[in-house]
């Protein structure tokens, strides 16, 4: 498939199809009542129920007829953007293009006659069926190979799908490893990235905060991260009010949540002191003002939670920071995590951007954490750093993530299991995460070049031991 197609083909959100010649054979039957009945292909609506299950995408139908079949099917397909007896094609696409939001860039059209052409001209990606007039096939960014009512809607939805399918995994842009800001690499190749989530397990103390970084760096972590809110956007209205039995006594839920939540105080001695004793540290912002927030700080990149994997608004405000983005995808269908990162690919196809494969329930059971998505994700995201972000109780399952390649890991991070608070069960003590690190960089140790050889060691239990010597080693001396 072309790029240039391809590309045109991922940002489609709404397809309009004219109706006569389309999705119709063209030709004209009447009913008993002498009413204009019209033949459809079983295939194309199938190709609107796939477009709206694989790739949320809906369809329209504009066209000049006016019969009791098209509003029939278009109800069966339940297909609500129906426009019959239209006069002024264009007037209508404006009108649905303004309703509903969307840019001319993002709708795709097909046709087959001259009343279709200005239409054409005016959207994002365009089709025309194999008997279409010449002059509507030259305006075509796609000509099916199906005839009008024979499969050629099905035939455009399809690559639609697929486009979207595929497009990132053939980008060109991405390479496997990022580089950051103070020349750390993460992605193939290179040592895991291990991250001690410290969350909100501080329970809202800067004392805690700076003994668990301490911890981390006692245990040879990468970086900490925390988790920047504002309460009054992420704390649901209806719970403002909900009282609590809190470390700090009863409270309402929204004075708790900022309770725990840190300022500019707390970062700025967090920040110094990061620096201080040399490790990095980032944040999950979970709102725009938090990232706004943030941006007072110079640090190594954002996470977004899973819990935001669908929230464009924020990761568009990341991205115009520029600062790496690893993306969490707990509680999410495979098709959300392609429309995000197919967000971030048309924002920049350089940008830099990791993913994480996570189950978001605390704490996870081990059969479901599925580390076989590790594979998955990095044979379709090719290019793309994926990294593991678990919740589950025990190290094994963490350290085999490495071993599967896991280009970075995360895991929560504790003083105590026992404290007060709702992350803490699912979390490391400092010890389990020094032993964390250690096996994970044993695995790496051990993992080699896969370059088959001879080691000095194994020289004297071959000499001792083998049969039959190979002469290459009969005169080495044993070290």
């Amino acid at each position: 498939m072309k790029e240039i197609l391809q590309q045109k083909a991922v940002k489609i959100k709404l397809l309009i199809t004219d109706c006569d010649g389309v999705l119709t054979d063209g030709g004209v039957y009447y009913g008993d009542n002498g009413e204009g009945l019209k033949k459809f292909n079983m295939r194309d609506g199938m190709g609107v129920e796939r477009l709206r299950k694989f790739a949320g995408i809906e369809t329209a139908i504009i066209t000049g007829e006016k019969s009791p079949s098209v509003i029939a099917r278009a109800q069966k397909l339940q297909i609500t953007e129906l426009h019959l007896f239209v006069k002024d094609k264009p007037q209508v696409l404006k009108e649905i293009i303004n309703r509903l939001q969307l840019s001319a860039q993002e709708v795709a059209y097909i046709g087959d006659d001259y009343n279709d052409l200005e239409i054409m001209q005016m959207v994002g990606l365009t089709a025309a069926p194999a008997d279409a007039l010449p002059k509507i096939k030259n305006q075509a960014d796609y000509v099916c190979q199906s005839k009008g009512g024979e499969g050629c809607f099905r035939e455009f939805a399809e690559m639609i799908i697929d486009a979207r399918e595929n497009y990132i995994t053939v980008s060109p842009a991405k390479t496997g490893v990022i580089t950051l800001s103070n020349g750390r690499k993460i992605g193939k190749g290179q040592p895991s990235y291990i991250i001690a989530e410290i969350g909100i397990n501080h329970n809202g103390s800067l004392e805690i905060a700076k003994k668990l970084i301490d911890e981390a760096v006692a245990a040879k972590a990468d970086a900490v991260k925390f988790q920047k809110r504002t309460p009054e956007i992420c704390v649901p209205k209806d719970q403002w009010e909900v009282m609590r039995d809190t470390p700090w006594g009863r409270m309402s839920y929204i004075d708790y949540k900022r309770k725990t939540e840190f300022g500019i105080a707390e970062y700025a001695t967090i920040d110094q002191y990061c620096k201080k004793v040399g490790i990095d540290w980032f944040v999950s912002a979970w709102d725009v003002p938090s990232v706004d927030f943030m941006e007072q700080f110079d640090t190594i990149l954002y996470k977004l939670a899973s819990a935001s994997l669908t929230d464009f608004e924020l990761i568009s405000r990341i991205l115009e920071t520029g600062r790496p983005l690893m993306l969490s995808s707990g509680m999410s269908t495979m098709k959300e995590i392609e429309n995000a990162l197919i967000f971030v690919n048309e924002y920049d196809a350089n940008y830099p951007v990791f993913l994480a494969h996570s189950t978001s329930a605390y704490p996870c059971k081990p059969e479901e954490l599925n580390l076989n998505m590790i594979h998955t994700l990095a044979d379709k995201f090719q290019g793309v750093p994926i990294g593991y972000s678990g919740h589950e109780t025990g190290l094994a399952t963490t350290v085999a993530a490495v071993a599967m390649g896991a280009a970075f890991v995360e895991r929560h991070f504790t003083l105590d299991r026992a404290m007060w608070g709702s992350d803490h069960a699912a979390s490391v003590e400092p010890q389990g995460f020094q032993r964390l690190v250690r096996d994970i960089r044993d695995i790496e140790t051990a993992a080699g070049d896969g370059i088959k050889k001879v080691y000095e060691s194994e020289l004297a239990p071959m000499k001792r031991l083998r049969v039959n010597i190979g002469e290459e080693y009969k005169t080495k001396p044993v070290g």
